[in-house]
């Protein structure tokens, strides 16, 4: 029976290759990239800037909790094993810094450190993602890799100053 309800969970989870019906149970103000690299139009009760870029690009779980910063940050480094020199898998990588960022966007706002503490990783994320405009597209992430790659490494010294952060 446990085997049944985790496969039920796992096949309800979120699909990144679709977007949401209207009126299909996602918040209206949530966009949901698509492979492609599209959004889906945001509701009419979409305020936030976060929100009409398209931000977050990755989906929690329903009642999961945001990862805490040292784990959410663990996950950004891992992409310095990764790049776009092995054929084929630049937009894959591309898109994976750019999740990483978000979802370490997302961990540093809600830190019980403040998110005044992360002031300045806050603020680099935030203005790649303004330039971003919400076009998750390969044409555009690899237009904007400079700034996607960059993003990650001035993050990364941040991060490598404040040990006390991931450890």
């Amino acid at each position: 029976m446990l085997t049944a309800v985790l496969l039920t969970a796992c096949s309800s989870g979120h699909d990144s290759t679709t977007s949401a019906a209207p009126g299909g149970g996602s918040s209206p103000t949530a966009q949901t990239p698509t492979a492609s690299g599209n959004t889906a139009s945001p509701g009419p009760s979409a305020t936030s800037a976060s929100a009409a870029a398209g931000y977050p690009t990755t989906e929690a779980a329903p009642g999961a909790a945001v990862p805490q910063v040292r784990d959410a940050f663990a996950v950004l480094q891992a992409t310095y094993n990764d790049g776009c020199t092995t054929p084929g898998n630049c937009e894959y990588f591309l898109t994976r810094v750019l999740n990483n960022l978000d979802d370490l966007y997302n961990s540093m706002k809600v830190s019980p450190k403040g998110s005044g503490h992360f002031a300045g990783p806050l603020n680099w994320i935030r203005a790649m993602q303004d330039t971003l405009a919400g076009d998750f597209s390969f044409p555009n992430l690899k237009r904007h890799r400079e700034l996607l790659l960059g993003t990650r490494d001035k993050v990364n010294t941040w991060m490598q100053s404040h040990p006390d952060d991931y450890r």
